[in-house]
């Protein structure tokens, strides 16, 4: 049986009050608190009595809510001071204070709901406290943390939910502990898979936001939350469907968040370094303005790399979805789509059914599954009346790569020709309609026949613009894949005339090292432009060196200075060796080709003196690449035949050439198409409609006009722009405004007024009218 309460006058008499060196006048906690943190051995008795007074604090209130729910306030408001302050004073009494924690997760367990809120929202204070102080550890109150968010308090659950999230984001700031990790993660996911609707969504919201945190981003958090898509609840699975088709938008929200806080170097992507820049820096104006130039031109280095860095990270080769984490992806999307053609799935919502297809989609495209009944699903919603229908395509557009077979792809191919592509559709229609059809066909180009095509082509001549832009497109993409199927006034300049897609199935299997034959090419010295060279140039420094040091500024001075001192010695050559040995850029390549790869024809090019000369100082006067690949040899290129083994810098020079390549196909094609990423980035909906320019209203056009005076002055007269000088008044003003003497400005009037009579009497144009008759 407990004892009796006892009062706190009882509990601080005069006595122990005096002892601690207070007086009942200034008697408080928070003072007590603050002297007992500070020597802590000294104030061991008046601990003991305010745990006394704690444990008698805490009987009464069990008491006083057995017999009425409606407790006194001032015992609940009592209860929370005495609990935060010893929630506070922990740390420094750790064995007077070791069942504390116990007490105070075992009343908010029991009675959590019934507590008032003042005192619940105490007492999950001082347990956040005890737990950052790690007095106790998370995993023991991680499920009384869950247990709070399904209370009802609104100040509570934000309180524990903060808690939990940024407590296992400190626990792996620094190093990850995946003993502590997988408990807690074993009790997540247990509340997550029970059937209770409340804490399975909380358990949902705690994996979500850790993994969109990257705190806990592994495949069990992935497949916890990918696998909440059967749950019973239908609001669990609405949840996890609908994160895993945002988490590309909220990846993009964070880097755009990101973008926001850099430097304002990185609003101005196009940033151009020339010649002139590089040189003014080093040999122009004085040593301080020479300083500012050079320190200027290393920031802009600075933002071109991070430019280049930020269009790295945010292409396709970095991309991740949850769900390419999933360790069964086939069964997961058979599962979906079961669940999708279940009679019960025809009650839910329209919403609901798309979003189920769009991860199934999403699913097939990212892992390259083969899901046959999906198209004839899909066939089913691809109408130009369907609501959302740009949505569904682009779903169904991911949903098709090359492992597909083209047979099973073509009636709903087929459909949407038919059901978007006719004379009869609106044009916004026909627009779709031919976007999804290029989309199609990049991913799986034994889609479309000759004669098909050839019709979708004859849209490039309608008078609206989208269409037009959207059939010429579809000429451009079949330029580059299979230029046989256009006429031949609509094939153009393709790059490859015979290119043709691939057969289903068919493999291109690698015998050696992908793109070792590139390392016996020479480098394409087709740089005539000294704008281009010099680009090429600091690209160059800023390569070498991340900060643009002084010496690389230099280097590209110096080496700038040598390109001019070979072309000039190269005039001369060309001037001794006669003007019919001319020889073109090409025929120099090919020669050095020859030269490395046949000794014999190195024996019969070694008789003639005078051009191999000649060809060496062409290449030079070519570009700075070429110059410095002159002076450093031949002998990087040409692979060591006895060993044949390649180094790290051989494979970064086989990327080198391998982007350029692509880089020279993208100017001649006016754009390149990696298809060996298209599966792993989403497709937007809205690339599918037609951006075309309409042309304004006239209120539009007023509000554009009204937006662009905001931030100007209101308009005044130039008279009262040059009265209104802040600088003063000029010279001429002040000698005009000057008090001249009296005899001076009467002589001035004086000969004013003889002026005028000349003026009057000298006048050519007024005649003399004669005097008037009545007078």
């Amino acid at each position: 049986m407990s004892p009796p309460p006892v009062s706190a006058g009882a509990l601080l008499s005069p006595e122990s009050i005096s002892a601690a060196g207070l007086t009942s006048e200034r008697l408080n906690l928070p003072l007590l608190q603050s002297k007992m943190k500070t020597d802590p051995s000294l104030y061991e008795p008046e601990l003991h009595l305010l745990l006394r007074h704690f444990e008698s604090s805490l009987d009464l209130f069990r008491h006083q809510s057995a017999l009425n729910p409606s407790s006194d306030p001032v015992v609940a408001k009592n209860l929370g001071d005495l609990t935060m302050v010893l929630a506070h004073l922990a740390p420094f009494y750790a064995e007077e204070l070791k069942g504390l924690p116990g007490k105070i997760a075992e009343l908010l367990g029991s009675d959590g709901r019934d507590l008032p809120s003042s005192l619940r929202l105490h007492l999950v204070q001082a347990l956040i406290l005890l737990t950052n102080r790690k007095i106790v550890e998370l995993e023991e109150t991680l499920e009384l943390f869950m247990n709070l968010q399904i209370i009802g308090d609104r100040t509570v659950r934000k309180l524990a939910f903060s808690h939990v999230v940024h407590s296992i984001k400190r626990m792996n700031q620094k190093h990850k502990n995946e003993t502590k990790n997988r408990k807690l993660q074993n009790i997540v996911s247990k509340l997550l898979q029970g059937e209770e609707e409340s804490r399975a969504k909380r358990a949902l919201t705690i994996l979500c936001e850790l993994h969109r945190r990257k705190v806990w981003f592994d495949e069990r958090t992935a497949n916890a939350i990918c696998y909440a898509c059967f749950h019973t609840s239908n609001r669990i699975r609405v949840a996890a469907l609908s994160f895993l088709l945002g988490y590309e938008n909220v990846e993009q929200e964070d880097d755009s968040d990101e973008s926001e806080s850099e430097d304002e170097s990185n609003e101005k992507p196009h940033v151009i370094l020339s010649k002139e820049d590089v040189y003014k820096a080093n040999k122009k104006g004085t040593t301080a303005s020479k300083k500012k130039k050079k320190a200027k031109l290393k920031r802009v280095m600075r933002s071109m790399k991070r430019q280049q860095r930020i269009s790295s990270e945010n292409s396709g080769s970095n991309y991740y979805s949850p769900l390419t984490y999933l360790k069964d992806p086939q069964g997961f999307s058979e599962k979906l789509l079961s669940q999708h053609k279940d009679g019960k799935a025809k009650t839910e919502r329209f919403e609901v059914k798309m979003m189920r297809l769009r991860v199934i989609c999403r699913t097939v495209g990212l892992h390259r599954l083969i899901l046959l009944p999906l198209y004839d699903d899909l066939e089913n919603y691809a109408k130009p009346h369907q609501r959302d229908v740009t949505v569904l395509l682009a779903a169904a557009v991911q949903a098709c790569h090359d492992m597909v077979p083209p047979d099973a792809v073509e009636p709903l191919f087929k459909s949407i020709v038919n059901s978007f592509v006719h004379d009869r559709s609106s044009p916004e229609a026909i627009t779709v309609g031919l976007n999804v059809v290029r989309e199609l066909c990049l991913r799986m180009p034994l889609l479309m026949n000759e004669d098909l095509l050839q019709d979708l082509v004859l849209y490039k001549k309608t008078r609206n613009k989208g269409v037009s832009i959207a059939a010429r497109s579809l000429i451009s993409l079949f330029r580059e894949i299979c230029p046989s199927l256009l006429v031949k006034k609509d094939r153009g300049r393709p790059v490859n005339p015979t290119a043709r897609p691939k057969a289903y199935g068919e493999t291109s299997v690698a015998t050696d090292v992908v793109g070792i034959e590139l390392l016996q090419e020479p480098d394409d010295v087709s740089d005539d432009n000294d704008d281009m060279a010099s680009d090429d140039d600091v690209d160059d420094v800023a390569e070498d060196d991340d900060v643009g040091s002084d010496v690389s500024i230099d280097d590209v001075v110096s080496e700038i200075s040598i390109d001019d001192d070979v072309s000039d010695e190269d005039d001369e050559v060309a001037d001794e060796d006669g003007d019919d040995d001319v020889v073109s850029e090409d025929d120099e390549v090919a020669d050095d080709v020859s030269i490395n790869d046949d000794e014999e024809e190195v024996e019969e090019k070694s008789e003639k003196k005078g051009e191999k000369r000649k060809l060496d100082f062409d290449a030079a006067n070519a570009s700075l690449r070429a110059l410095k690949k002159l002076a450093m040899g031949q002998n990087k290129l040409v692979l060591d035949q006895a060993d044949a083994i390649l180094s790290n810098e051989d494979f970064k020079r086989i990327k080198e050439i391998q982007a350029k390549k692509e880089a020279n196909d993208a100017l001649v094609q006016h754009g390149l198409r990696n298809t060996d990423k298209l599966s792993m980035k989403p497709l937007d909906p809205s690339k599918l409609q037609a951006h075309v320019k309409r042309k304004m209203t006239k209120e539009e056009r007023m509000e554009l006009v009204k937006a662009g005076r905001e931030d100007r002055d209101p308009y005044r007269s130039r008279a009262a722009v040059k009265k209104k000088k802040t600088g003063g008044t000029s010279n001429a003003e002040k000698q005009r405004r000057k008090k001249a003497p009296m005899a001076v400005s009467r002589g001035k009037a004086r000969s004013r007024n003889q002026n005028k009579g000349k003026k009057k009497k000298n006048n050519p144009a007024k005649q003399f009218r004669g005097r008037k008759a009545w007078k």
